[in-house]
């Protein structure tokens, strides 16, 4: 049982901190076909910010009314959504929402 709560824990971990260093490594690749300047990752890298200064404040209070396991799967769910908002985005206003 301890093995399979650490893998969890261990996924739920690296999912969730996948999404801040992928931006860097995609961006090269990115912002080409968004025809946008090199400088506009700057732009979602302060939304990334935003969204996860914001996130942080709110996890005690969010933890605390609907426990650690809802809060982490939507969270992980959320991650995913916004992967996927990035794969399938055609012009740096989708990007940035």
């Amino acid at each position: 049982m301890f093995q399979l709560l650490l893998a969890v824990i261990y996924l739920a971990f690296i999912s969730l901190g996948l999404p801040d260093s992928l931006l860097g490594s995609a961006w090269p690749a990115m912002y080409q076909e968004l025809s946008v300047p090199v400088s506009y990752a700057g732009g979602i890298s302060m939304i990334i910010a935003v969204g996860t200064v914001i996130s942080s404040l709110q996890s005690d209070r969010l933890t605390g009314r609907y426990g650690t396991g809802k809060v982490t799967a939507f969270s992980v769910l959320m991650t995913a959504a916004a992967l996927f908002g990035f794969s399938v985005s055609h012009s740096y206003a989708a990007l940035c929402l």
